[in-house]
């Protein structure tokens, strides 16, 4: 005896959705006629999944002489209703177990009134467990209660492209009937514990720095502005917290973290969502290598935890985070998947500018040759660096924040990430010369004065703090929902975040 394999919600089919509301709303009327609806005095004593792992394994006669018992409650996802007895499926956040309603041990009226209750409706089962011939653990219902009334139905199909809206835009849809979303959350929770853990382990303090900023620093990003109607100013949703962090390395907090959420005015892909989930960290008196190694530690440790391994398959492509992750400068990299920049000068802005307009770019005359170097390396390199690899040798023009290198100071210490061509992580040796920085600000303030509405805002605040003496530090960041993407080989960032942002929905949606 087992429950029939149908999908949840199958029992809709025919039927207009309007038409199922409707009926479930007359139901509920019924319901509240007849007394109290939506009672909260019923108390859930087992977990489905506790259920199993203590029972699960025993055979029919031994759970028979057990006699045990269950309190369980969770959303019917099935059933079979035959006659005088009655199976469903009642599923809760750990897992799902199968009931057995019948006239002779639940009673006839109560199993009258069960036959009424629809797919999505939340029940409290008591009972006692036994094995059906088929070895199906089940909970022999001896009481049962609706505890609330689903008035919308569950979907019969919830799986396809044509159906990838309605996953993100109700998600709590998406979570009932798709354990695979399910899991993926899971692994996700997983994730930021196991960063949290590691960083507390190194010795890192975990602080919380301002979402709302009077300048929006620390990234190269467009802002979402708001207003504070007391203050009657203008302000910006974070971009990052780096400047914030990095007045705490200044006050004495020498090993800063924060897992932050950060908002950014730009377009949206299967990479991007303007609201996403970063880690960013400070430590003083390191540099950028001691840095490359904690987020390669970092990145490995999080796999372990969501995984229980470091090879990883994502989309198809093996990705092996167990071996050390491999270094790459910018040129280097240039000239190995490029060719015609084998023999180049590629810190010659014209040959720069001609190559990427070959590429199909659009170069500016506002750029010098290292903001032309890294457009050129995008083109040509990133979408090869499939394997775990930090890229180095970034040019100074596009990294406004680092410290220059003390052999080029063209170039910056600094580091990115890439793993299966997705930048992961950005960190740098930090700039901690208020002078140089605020030629830097200055000098991003004339690009904004220009019109790239991505420069930096000059903060004067953080030259002040600057001036009283940053130490030596070296800080990364690394994106938690990209990294969670390839640890749950998830294609697109929407699948790893909750509630991603989506565009108007149209329609009438009572």
């Amino acid at each position: 005896m087992s429950e029939q394999k149908k999908p949840a919600g199958a029992d809709a089919e025919p039927q207009d959705e309007n038409k199922i509301i409707a009926e479930r709303r007359e139901k509920l009327a019924k319901l509240r006629a007849a007394g109290p609806v939506f009672p909260n005095d019923f108390r859930r004593a087992d977990a489905m999944d506790a259920l199993a792992a203590e029972f699960g394994a025993l055979d029919k006669p031994t759970l028979e002489e057990k006699k045990a018992s269950a309190t369980i409650a969770g959303r019917m996802v099935l059933k079979r209703v035959m006659g005088k007895a009655s199976f469903a499926t009642l599923q809760d956040g750990s897992g799902r177990i199968q009931i057995y309603v019948s006239n002779d041990l639940t009673g006839e009226a109560a199993h009258e009134v069960f036959k009424h209750w629809d797919l999505g409706d939340i029940l409290g089962v008591s009972g006692t467990l036994f094995k059906t011939n088929k070895g199906e653990l089940t909970v022999q219902a001896s009481q049962l209660r609706l505890l609330t009334k689903a008035l919308r139905p569950l979907p019969e199909k919830f799986h396809g492209l044509a159906d990838q809206e309605v996953r993100y835009r109700q998600r709590y849809v998406d979570l009932i009937v798709n354990e695979s979303s399910r899991k993926v959350f899971a692994a996700r929770s997983k994730i930021v514990q196991s960063i949290r853990e590691s960083m507390s382990g190194e010795g890192y303090l975990e602080v919380e720095t301002p979402m709302m900023q009077p300048i929006p620093g620390g990234a190269a990003a467009r802002p979402f502005k708001t207003h504070h109607n007391a203050l009657d100013m203008e302000l910006f949703l974070r971009i990052a917290p780096e400047l914030y962090l990095k007045r705490l390395v200044v006050g004495g907090i020498e090993k800063v973290f924060e897992i932050n959420r950060n908002f950014r005015n730009e377009g949206m892909s299967t990479r991007h969502n303007p609201e996403f989930t970063m880690m960013e960290m400070y430590c003083a008196y390191e540099t950028v290598e001691y840095m490359m190694e904690l987020t390669e530690r970092l990145v490995r440790n999080a796999s372990q935890a969501a995984l229980g391994t470091g090879q990883v398959t994502y989309q198809g492509t093996a990705i092996d985070l167990a071996k050390p992750f491999a270094r790459l400068p910018i040129p280097e990299a240039i000239r190995q998947y490029d060719p015609q920049s084998a023999t180049a000068d590629l810190r010659d802005r014209a040959w720069l500018a001609s190559r990427l307009k070959q590429l199909g770019g659009e170069p500016d005359g506002h750029q010098g040759w290292g903001s032309l170097q890294l457009m050129l390396f995008e083109a040509v390199a990133e979408k090869h660096l499939t394997q775990p690899t930090f890229v180095t040798e970034y040019p100074a023009e596009v990294s406004p924040l680092a410290r220059r290198a003390d052999r080029d100071p063209e170039l910056v210490d600094r580091f990115e990430l890439f793993i299966d061509a997705k930048e992961l992580a950005n960190g740098f040796s930090e700039l901690n010369d208020p002078e140089d920085q605020a030629q830097r600000f200055l000098e991003q303030a004339q690009k904004k004065e220009a019109g790239d509405q991505e420069a930096m805002y000059y903060d004067a605040d953080y030259i002040r703090a600057l001036e009283y003496g940053l130490p030596p530090t070296a800080g990364a960041g690394i994106g938690v929902d990209r990294l969670v993407m390839i640890l749950t080989d998830s294609p697109s960032i929407r699948d790893v975040i909750l509630f991603p942002q989506m565009r108007g929905e149209t329609g009438n949606n009572l």
